[in-house]
């Protein structure tokens, strides 16, 4: 890991310590409890842990989540404990074939970010049945899993909607906006989508709305043309994107389209790319969510399970799937980003040095914003 990343998991997870989490669970079907770890022998520091993540499209997985996770671990375990990771790449039939590769091998524990929520089910049961815990990781994966740690999503689709409105002002019924949410197949889409349109409903005029297959930035911006087709560039007055990759190519269509001002566009994740557009005017906020707290609540969760200890002391609040019920949980909180507030985010948590963000490109941008 690099002497940023370092700074970034000390910095944030430091932090994290004093963050209080909050409950955000709802019991929409009924299913079968979270089951305690089972009693039996305790194992040692020596475990092997399985890490599955969904794709690598979205900058976070392999420059944050994996190498945070893999730190936590190691911390955890005096560097005893063995890592095993796969990347699905968006996949969700090569994320089954992967979990079954860490079912021959024995692993201890799972640590899962679903691909397909609802798919992967069947490969959750199994690893159950081998006696191997799951920690379902970032997205709420269905079937008997033992834990879970994500961000609040509802709460990251509000911070995006009144974002939104705050950027329209008294203009937010002047004309349409565009609603560009994430992938059908992920769980995660449809609470941030629940979430800006609490705050979004009956103030803004809703043009278009789109699920974009795979949250691939090439579709948004097919989605964004054909939008722009249909209501006509003068009628847009802002566009709610899910994530940062869709703003991008949110972006390029609307720069394509003849628009000479940009309306406000969402996003998440404060990918570096976001944030250069943020600081350029060309997106209007992303949403920063800390990634070192949840994934060292992931390592913790997934080495106490393994060692077939309690969670009481870890996760304080619990969720239901719609398979199963009271899952141990921890939720981190998350922050609206705007070009206002970079310095005190993602500069002072380490996650970006000034001199990523503002290079030759946007230096004319960072000085005109006191980023220096």
């Amino acid at each position: 890991m690099n002497t940023r990343m370092r700074r970034a998991a000390v910095v944030v997870a430091a932090g994290a310590m004093a963050v209080s989490l909050a409950a955000c669970g709802s019991a929409k079907e009924s299913g079968d409890k979270a089951t305690e770890p089972a009693a039996g022998e305790k194992k040692g520091d020596d475990l092997t842990i399985g890490l599955l993540l969904p794709e690598n499209q979205t900058a976070r997985y392999e420059k944050f989540d994996k190498p945070l996770i893999e730190k936590k671990i190691s911390e955890l375990t005096g560097g005893k404990a063995k890592v095993v990771y796969s990347n699905a790449k968006q996949d969700a039939t090569l994320q089954s074939q992967q979990v079954d590769t860490m079912i021959t091998n024995k692993v201890d524990v799972l640590i899962l970010d679903a691909v397909d929520a609802k798919a992967i089910a069947g490969s959750v049961n199994k690893a159950k049945d081998a006696g191997i815990p799951v920690v379902a990781y970032d997205r709420l994966a269905e079937g008997p899993i033992d834990a879970y740690t994500s961000f609040d999503n509802e709460e990251v689709g509000r911070v995006q909607g009144q974002a939104l409105l705050d950027a329209l002002g008294d203009k937010a019924k002047d004309g349409q906006i565009v609603m560009m949410h994430g992938a059908i197949t992920d769980p995660n889409a449809a609470l941030f989508k629940k979430g800006a349109k609490s705050v979004l409903d009956g103030k803004v005029n809703v043009g278009k709305e789109y699920d974009t297959k795979e949250w691939k930035p090439e579709n948004a911006n097919s989605n964004m043309e054909a939008a722009i087709s249909a209501l006509g560039k003068d009628k847009i007055v802002g566009v709610y994107s899910a994530n940062d990759g869709m703003a991008g190519g949110i972006i390029t269509a609307l720069q394509g389209g003849g628009f000479t001002k940009l309306p406000p566009v969402t996003g998440q994740d404060a990918e570096l790319s976001g944030v250069q557009r943020i600081v350029a005017g060309e997106q209007y906020m992303s949403v920063y969510k800390p990634y070192a707290p949840e994934a060292a609540a992931a390592a913790e969760m997934a080495v106490a399970l393994a060692k077939g200890e309690k969670l009481d002391s870890i996760a304080k609040d619990s969720v239901d799937s719609p398979t199963t019920k009271g899952v141990p949980t921890v939720l981190v909180p998350v922050v609206s980003l705007t070009k206002d507030n970079i310095k005190d985010t993602v500069i002072k948590d380490g996650v970006y040095t000034v001199q990523e963000i503002c290079t030759d490109k946007y230096k004319a941008a960072c000085d005109a914003i006191g980023l220096k």
